[in-house]
């Protein structure tokens, strides 16, 4: 009860502080031939956990991926240190790992055409091809990630105007996001094909599976990767060579910030608790920073201010290059 209790986390933190611990045992019976029963505390040490990470880096695991299963580790050290101060040694030792620096983040998206052809790949005139292209829209839409597209349940939806949509994020953090008109329609018709309007299914998930159990990330994952694979084959410089469900949230950014709207609304729009984190978008935007340098160009070569025919006609400055040359 520590994590969720005491501490709050989220269950998608503590579902990733799991896989970690569960990586960790497979780690300690294949490369430390210690099994899952005979494991100790003392079993753990700085110098064992860093080769653990190391065995992460060289199974192809990410920079990313290997800080966010340390910083799994240090929670749970961080932890026995005040529990259990007989390890108040070995504990601070773990804690003593440095995360590891990281490659700027690159941002994959489409452009606004190929999230419309995107779209436009489910085949709508069944059942389950009308739900998986609502998912693929309200991904774009409202900017969610996987998770949160999952966690949606029916009243989590106001199709009455202002429409909006209120998504579960990291941390426990709701956040409000208005729908576009044509997403709207499409809820409502998807409600009345599920029959969802009743106040009983307030509670209920919005997408489900087969099983009629809660869609999963995994799930949301498969459901994209199909369509995508579909626009690639018959368009493949339309998708970026690393896709993921994340790409639609970074589409809807580098669209709504290439159509003028600020940092900050972003930054709220996407749920992020700090604008630098949604800065990310600015520094990977081609587009507009190649408007400026044309708008910076135009500047300096309009006929009101040739600065190279400036420093040419000048005559003293000319003389004095001239003989500073010969120097």
């Amino acid at each position: 009860m520590y994590l969720p209790g005491e501490r709050g986390f989220s269950t998608n933190t503590i579902s990733s502080y799991r896989d970690t611990f569960k990586q960790v045992i497979v780690f300690f019976k294949e490369q430390e031939g210690i099994p899952p029963e005979k494991l100790k505390m003392n079993d753990f040490s700085k110098d064992v956990v860093a080769r653990f990470l190391a065995t992460l880096e060289r199974d192809g695991k990410s920079v990313s991926t290997r800080n966010q299963r340390l910083a799994a580790i240090k929670s749970f050290f961080g932890y026995v240190k005040f529990s259990c101060p007989e390890y108040l040694h070995l504990a601070t030792g773990i804690l003593s790992i440095r995360m590891k620096k990281q490659p700027e983040p690159t941002v994959s998206y489409m452009s606004a055409d190929a999230v419309s052809r995107l779209l436009r790949k489910p085949q709508t005139g069944t059942r389950e091809g009308y739900r998986d292209m609502l998912i693929l829209t309200l991904l774009y839409d409202s900017g969610a990630r996987a998770s949160e597209v999952t966690g949606i349940r029916v009243g989590d939806i106001r199709l009455q105007k202002p429409a909006t949509i209120v998504l579960h994020g990291k941390g426990g953090k709701d956040r409000i996001v208005p729908l576009s008109e044509k997403t709207v329609a499409l809820l409502q018709t998807y409600f009345n094909k599920e029959k969802l309007p009743n106040a009983e299914n307030r509670d209920k998930f919005l997408f489900v599976n087969h099983s009629g159990s809660q869609l999963t990330r995994a799930g949301i994952a498969y459901i994209l990767k199909k369509y995508v694979e579909l626009l690639h084959r018959e368009q493949p410089d339309l998708i970026p060579g690393k896709f993921s469900p994340h790409c639609m949230r970074h589409s809807k950014a580098m669209h709504l910030l290439q159509a003028g709207v600020e940092l900050i609304y972003i930054r709220d729009f996407l749920g992020h608790e700090s604008v630098k984190t949604t800065e990310v978008y600015a520094k990977s935007d081609g587009l507009n920073k190649r408007k400026a340098l044309e708008k910076a160009y135009s500047l300096i070569r309009s006929p009101d201010h040739d600065v190279a025919a400036t420093w040419n006609d000048d005559a003293s400055l000319m003389r004095f290059l001239a003989e500073l040359c010969k120097k």
